[in-house]
């Protein structure tokens, strides 16, 4: 899959739906909010109180899923426990800390290593945050030579 910069607009077929990860995961630094605490403004499992007011960034921001349709429902933030996103040439993996092994199993570490490998003919590169710890995916043909 080669991952393009996110549509303004989300796919037709998909919704946010009770998932808030965006709204726990990433740092905001324009929030003062640190990466994997709540924002203020989040109920758990409903989404944002200030949903209609809510900031510009946040009316923004799409994750993967919402906008790539070669996404499987595997990638579905709620059921991946994961939120993808792009940052320019760099493929941005949130782990939800309560869940943080999930990207190492099967179909994800896969499809991160397959992105890996397309994107580094770039200048790209995968990286996955889970919890404290920062790992940067190896191309799968890298990953199956060592």
């Amino acid at each position: 899959m080669t991952v393009a910069p996110a549509p303004a607009l989300p796919l037709p077929n998909r919704a946010c739906g009770t998932c808030t990860l965006c709204c726990r995961l990433p740092e905001i630094e324009e929030f003062d909010k640190p990466a994997n605490a709540w924002c203020e403004n989040c109920v758990e499992g409903r989404g944002c109180a200030i949903y209609t007011d809510r900031p510009q960034l946040c009316r923004d921001f799409l994750c993967q899923w919402m906008t790539d349709e070669t996404l499987g429902l595997e990638w579905e933030p709620s059921i991946s426990n994961m939120m993808v996103y792009r940052q320019g040439q760099q493929i941005t993996v949130l782990v939800d800390p309560d869940h943080a092994a999930t990207w190492i199993r099967e179909p994800y570490l896969t499809q991160l290593r397959r992105w890996a490998a397309e994107s580094m003919h770039d200048g790209g590169y995968v990286i996955v945050f889970a919890g404290d710890d920062v790992t940067k995916i190896r191309p799968l043909a890298e990953a199956n030579h060592s």
